[in-house]
């Protein structure tokens, strides 16, 4: 499932695999600190690697990258439903 993979990441990769991390899928994650700008764009190319697709420029805006739910839907829209 896509938000699984995003929030193994996010636990994984940018918080040293803390199992003390709480994230609900709709969580802000700039707003709260969950993600940094640069970690933003970390998970934004763990995205486009492991769904083997591009973000396009006019697809990088806040709604499709603010909480793992928005995330999900946007590279199950992308994909076309795939790894849904």
């Amino acid at each position: 499932m896509v938000q699984d993979t995003i929030t193994d990441f996010i636990r994984d990769e940018i918080h040293d695999g803390d199992p003390e991390l709480e994230l609900d899928p709709n969580d802000d994650l700039l707003g709260t600190g969950i993600l940094a700008s640069m970690e933003m764009m970390r998970l934004v190319q763990h995205l486009e690697q492991t769904y083997a697709f591009r973000v396009a420029p006019r697809d990088m805006a806040v709604e499709n990258f603010i909480s793992v739910a928005a995330m999900s839907s946007y590279v199950r829209r992308v994909k076309g439903g795939a790894n849904a």
